[in-house]
C-alpha cells in the first residue's frame, strides 16, 4: 500500500505485525497478548471545529429533551480541557493574532506541537517562516498509512495543517497541490474547486489536478454511492463531496455522505496497512454554523461529529491497539445557553428548522416585503407569529457581513432563547476526550500543543527530526512584488535565515554569505557583489531593504528556487 521506502523503514516488524481486525487462533505461534504488542499503534484524532463547551452542552440538551437520549457518545471519554491561545501577530500595527486563535494557528499547535500566528499553516511565526512537521507527516516517514477526513473543504485550515505548509490559509490552491506530494493515502471532504483550478500570481488559471492524483494511484469519488463502492483494495482515495464545503446536515441529499460514512470508509482503507495508520477527522461545519449563529444547524453538525466519533471508538475498541483523541480548535460565536434573564430554553423549537440559514440566503436576499420574510421564516421554522419588528430586523440585516442571514439567525436565536457574542471565535478552553494509551498523556488542564506531543509518543515518531529535514529544504519568507512584477524579499530576515551575516548603518548594508559579500548603498539603491557593481534590483520600503532571489543566489553560492504557488523558497 505504501511507498517502498516506507516498507524498508519498518521492515524489522514485517514478520510480527497482524493486520487490524485479525484474530489469533490456537494454531498461531504467538499468544494473543504478544500479537497485540506486535501490532503497530494506530492513532485517530477528531477535531470538532468551533466546538466549545456550550456547543457540546447544547447538543446534549437537545438529545436529552427531544430524543430522550441522556448522553453523547463522547461523554464517557472526557479527560480534561485545553487552552487554545495563538502566538501574537501584527499587520500594519493592527493585532491580528493573540489570545483568540483561528483554526490555522490552533491546528498547527495540536498537529505539530508548536504555536504560530493566526492564518499560518504549520509554519513558524517569523518574517522568514520555517515549516513544522505534523504528526501525519511524521507517521508518513515512519511507514504508516495516513488519512484526512472533513466536512469542510479538504483544503481548509484544519486538514491543511497536517499535510501542507503555507504562510496563509487562504492559499488553498497551494494546499491542494502540496497534497499531491504529501503521501497522504485518504483525503475525504469538500473543495473540488481547488483541485480543478488554482491561483498563480493573482490570476485564476485552468489546472486540473485530478488526473495527476489518478496517475499517482488515487481513486477519485464524488458521491456517497461511489464512496460506498470503495474497498480496502483502493489503497489511495480522494473524495470530493462538494465544490466548496460539504453541505450542512439539514441540506444534504442522498448524494452527500455523512461524516460517519466517510470515517468508516477511511478506516476500512487505512486499517488494511500492516504498519498501522494515523488519521484526522474534522467536524468542520460546527464552526460555520457558529459563525452564522445558526443554532439548530450547529446542533445537527455536532451530532454528525458525535456519530463519527462512535464509528471511530467502536473501531478502536474492537481493534485493540488504537488511541483516539478528541478536541476542538476553539469555540465559535460566543454561544450562551440562556438570554434575557429567562431561566429556560425553548429546546422544543430547536428541531423545527428544515434547512440551514445558508440554504435560505438566496430567498432572504430576494425578499421585498415584511410578508415575504414572514413566509420564509414560517416555511422553514414553523414560527407563524413573527412580528413586523422581527421581520424588519431581518430585512435590514444585522449589520455584519452575514446581513439578512445574520438578521434571520438573530431573530430565531431569540425565539430559541440562546445568545451569541458575535460572529467570531472566543478564547474559552475546549474539551479533551481520549481513549487508549494516549488518554493518560492528556488528562487535566493541558495546552493544545500537548496533543501533538502525546500523539508522537504513543505512535513512536520523532517530530523534531522530521521538522529538521523539512527546514533544510524550504523557507517561507514574507515578500513583495514590485511594479515590474519582480518578487523581492526582506534582505536582513532572509540573510539571517540562510545563515549569513547582516550589518547596516544609515547609508550602507553589508550581507555576507558563503558565496559572496554584497554591499548595498541605501541612499543610491545600488549594489556591489565582492566589490563589483551588480545589476539586480535594490528597493527600500518603509525602512526595510528588499532584494530579489538573484542576490541571495550569489550570497549563498547556490541556486535557490522560488515556488510562486506555495510562496516558498526551495533550498535544496
Amino acid at each position: 500500500m505504501k511507498k517502498l521506502w516506507k516498507g524498508l523503514a519498518v521492515s524489522g516488524l514485517a514478520l510480527t505485525v497482524v493486520t487490524a481486525g485479525s484474530f489469533a487462533t490456537s494454531k498461531d505461534t504467538v499468544s494473543a497478548k504478544e500479537t497485540k504488542k506486535s501490532q503497530p499503534q494506530n492513532l485517530i484524532v477528531l477535531i470538532g471545529d468551533g466546538m466549545g463547551p456550550a456547543q457540546v452542552s447544547a447538543t446534549r440538551y437537545f438529545q436529552q429533551y427531544e430524543k430522550n437520549i441522556t448522553h453523547l457518545n463522547l461523554d464517557p471519554y472526557y479527560v480534561g480541557q485545553a487552552t487554545t491561545f495563538a502566538d501574537r501577530g501584527e499587520d500594519g500595527g493592527t493585532v491580528v493574532s493573540g489570545v483568540v486563535t483561528d483554526s490555522a494557528s490552533a491546528g498547527t499547535a495540536f498537529a505539530t506541537g508548536h504555536k504560530t500566528y493566526n492564518a499560518g499553516i504549520s509554519v513558524s511565526n517569523e518574517d522568514v517562516s520555517k515549516p513544522f512537521a505534523s504528526i501525519i507527516e511524521a507517521a508518513e516517514v515512519s511507514g504508516k498509512a495516513t488519512g484526512l477526513v472533513t466536512t469542510a473543504r479538504i483544503t481548509h485550515a484544519t486538514p491543511a495543517v497536517y499535510a501542507s505548509h503555507v504562510r496563509s490559509r487562504d492559499n488553498e490552491s497551494a494546499i491542494a497541490s502540496q497534497y499531491l506530494t504529501s503521501g497522504v493515502d485518504v483525503l475525504f471532504g469538500g473543495g473540488e474547486s481547488f483541485f480543478v483550478t488554482k491561483e498563480e500570481k493573482g490570476k485564476r488559471t485552468d489546472k486540473n489536478l485530478l488526473p495527476e492524483f489518478e496517475a499517482k494511484g488515487y481513486t477519485v469519488v464524488k458521491t456517497a454511492q461511489s464512496l460506498k463502492a470503495l474497498s480496502s483494495k483502493n489503497t489511495k482515495a480522494l473524495g470530493l463531496f462538494g465544490s466548496s464545503h460539504v453541505a450542512y446536515v439539514p441540506d444534504r441529499t442522498a448524494e452527500t455522505p455523512s461524516l460517519a460514512q466517510m470515517t468508516s470508509k477511511a478506516l476500512e482503507i487505512l486499517s488494511a496497512d500492516k504498519n498501522g495508520f494515523v488519521m484526522m477527522i474534522e467536524g468542520g461545519r460546527i464552526d460555520h454554523a457558529g459563525h452564522a449563529n445558526d443554532l439548530p444547524t450547529m446542533v445537527q453538525e455536532t451530532l454528525d461529529f458525535d456519530a463519527a466519533f462512535k464509528t471511530a471508538i467502536d473501531f478502536a475498541k474492537k481493534q485493540g491497539n488504537t488511541s483516539v483523541i478528541v478536541t476542538a480548535d476553539h469555540e465559535t460565536g460566543g454561544l450562551s445557553l440562556s438570554r434575557d434573564n429567562i431561566y429556560e430554553m425553548n429546546i422544543d423549537l430547536w428541531d423545527k428548522q428544515k434547512h440551514s440559514s445558508e440554504y435560505l440566503i438566496g430567498s432572504l436576499n430576494d425578499a421585498k416585503t415584511l410578508a415575504d420574510v414572514k413566509k420564509i421564516v414560517a416555511d422553514n421554522t414553523g414560527i407563524n407569529d413573527l412580528s413586523d419588528e422581527e421581520a424588519q430586523l431581518i430585512l435590514d440585516g444585522d449589520g455584519s457581513s452575514y446581513n439578512r442571514e445574520g438578521g434571520y439567525n438573530a431573530v430565531v436565536s431569540k425565539r430559541l432563547l440562546v445568545g451569541w457574542s458575535g460572529h467570531g471565535h472566543s478564547a474559552v478552553d475546549v474539551g479533551v476526550w481520549a481513549y487508549g494509551p494516549i488518554a493518560d498523556k492528556v488528562k487535566g488542564q493541558i495546552d493544545n500543543t500537548q496533543i501533538a506531543k502525546a500523539a508522537a509518543a504513543v505512535i513512536g515518531v520523532d517530530l523534531d527530526k522530521v521538522t529538521a529535514a523539512m527546514q533544510a529544504k524550504y523557507v517561507y519568507p514574507k515578500f513583495k512584488i514590485n511594479r515590474d512584477k519582480e518578487v523581492l524579499y526582506p534582505a536582513k530576515a532572509l540573510t539571517l535565515a540562510l545563515n549569513g551575516k547582516y550589518q547596516a548603518s544609515s547609508s550602507i548594508a553589508t550581507l555576507s554569505g558563503k558565496g559572496a559579500t554584497i554591499t548595498i548603498d541605501l541612499g543610491a539603491s545600488t549594489a556591489k557583489v565582492n566589490g563589483k557593481a551588480a545589476s539586480f534590483t535594490v528597493e527600500l520600503d518603509n525602512g526595510t531593504l528588499y532584494l530579489p532571489l538573484a542576490a541571495f543566489n550569489q550570497l549563498t553560492g547556490t541556486t535557490l528556487k522560488w515556488d510562486s504557488l506555495s510562496e516558498r523558497i526551495q533550498l535544496k
